[in-house]
This record gives C-alpha cells, structure tokens and sequence, in this order.
C-alpha cells in the first residue's frame, strides 16, 4: 500500500516517537491524524505535516484511557477526515520502579493507558475497516520489555507482555480480510518518555550510544506501511537476548538482571 492520500492515524503523536512517525508518514504525501492530550503539541505537529506534505493534516485532542473520549475521536474522523487506513497505537507510558513501592493506582493507569484504551480504540478502527474497504493496518508500538523483563519494569513489561499478545492473536483473526498487524518492539529511545519512568536520568546515561533514536525508527516503521511485517525489533542485539530470554530462560534471567539491567 503506497501511502499517498493514505490516512495515518497515530495516538501519542505529540512529541517523541510518536511526532516522527507522523512527519515520516506526511513526507510520504499521507493525510496524518495526530492524536495526544496535549493540544498545543499536537497543533504544532499538524502544521508541520502540513508542510511536509501539501495535504491537510488534523490534530484531535484524546485521552486514550478515557472511552468516552474515543467515541468522540471517531465521530470527527468520521465528519471531517474519512475512514482511517493505518492506524498506529503509540500511546503509552512506563515508571520503573521496584513493585513493592509501587503506588497501585499507576497499576491502574498504566493497564488503562498502554492495554484498554489500546485495544478499544483498535477495536472501533478494526470494524471501521471491515465495513468500509476490508483492508488496512494496524501497528501497535510494544516493546522489548514485552519479550524480555528486567528489574523495576513489573507492571510495564507485564502492559507490554499483553500488547504482544494482543497483536498476535489479532493478526491472525484479521489476516483473511487482508488487514495487517505490526508490533515494534523497541528498547529505550531518546524520548521524554523517560522523563516519568526515570526522572534522575540515570539510566539513560548508564545506556549511553544504546539507546535507539527516534527519527530513525520512524522511519523503519512508516517503511514497513507500504511493506507490512510481522515484527520491528531494535536494537537488533537486544532481538537475539530475547531468543535466548526465551530459549534458555537461565541465560535470559541472567541477561536481563545482569547486562542489560541498568535501571
């Protein structure tokens, strides 16, 4: 699918990860959708896909945990944009910390933001694409912590662990409409997402050339709209200690609170 006049739904578009994915997308002349919490953020994404592609671009506010605030998103899709050809689920946040510490309402929110709101937003896109042209994609931002845990990441590696499960049995329940499923599994980028699951800053300095930059991972992942995969796994040494986490569970626990535990 060439993403010319393709529209490109993308939740936590505000900033990060998630911004580059919609200037990647609008530099490949697609109609970007942004959507976050912030408004002010998103406006300005939309003005610079604008730019980059020619076409119009939308910003629409959304509180992915909230469904009310879903409901709405759709219905001004559907009033002022069109159905939606490719959606990527990017909303997300993580707070390392050791579990029993752990303040049980960010349980509460995280599974709210990362996995329910995920899957009701998924899910209005999905019949969306059913009814209207039986073809699209899906691309769930996941990560390398839902296939490999380590210490301080109980309950964001556990939101992860069900966005990939999720997205595998997804993938195929879609797979005879011709709709696609993606799921990326990153390790740390260089986002403010580690402005709240790390706020001393410490463990990305601890990672140092490791951590992933988020331009270049946009664009592997508006490449793969056009080219759908299964999976975007990065860094790439990170992809084998997640065989191996699974393969051989002793060498992964050692992996993960060993080598790559820097939290």
């Amino acid at each position: 699918m060439e993403l010319e006049n393709k529209v490109v739904l993308v939740t936590g578009g505000s900033a990060g990860l998630g911004a580059e994915i919609c200037y990647a997308a609008a530099k490949k002349g697609a109609i970007v959708i942004t959507c976050a919490r912030r408004i002010n953020l998103i406006g300005q994404v939309k003005e610079r896909c604008e730019a980059l592609s020619g076409k119009a671009a939308y910003a629409f506010q959304l509180d992915v945990a909230d469904p009310t605030s879903i409901s709405a998103l759709m219905e001004k899709i559907k009033n002022e944009v069109g159905a939606v050809d490719i959606l990527v689920n990017n909303a997300g946040f993580g707070i390392f910390e050791n579990f029993v510490d752990f303040d049980s309402a960010d349980f509460y929110r995280m599974f709210e933001v990362n996995v329910l709101g995920m899957m009701v937003l998924t899910q209005q896109i999905a019949i969306q694409m059913l009814e209207d042209k039986r073809y699209g994609h899906i691309i769930n931002i996941a990560s390398m912590a839902g296939k490999m845990a380590s210490p301080k990441s109980t309950v964001y590696s556990a939101t992860k662990f069900a966005v990939l499960g999720f997205s595998n049995a997804l993938r195929l329940e879609l797979k005879p409409a011709n709709i696609k499923v993606t799921t990326v599994n990153p390790g740390p980028i260089a986002t403010e997402f580690f402005d709240k699951a790390d706020p001393s800053g410490n463990y990305l300095k601890a990672l140092g050339n490791h951590v992933i930059d988020p331009e270049k991972l946009a664009k592997t992942i508006v490449k793969s709209m056009s080219h759908p995969v299964r999976e975007i796994n990065r860094p790439g040494y990170m992809e084998v200690a997640a065989r191996f986490y699974s393969l051989f569970p002793a060498v992964g626990d050692f992996l993960a609170g060993g080598i790559f535990n820097k939290k």
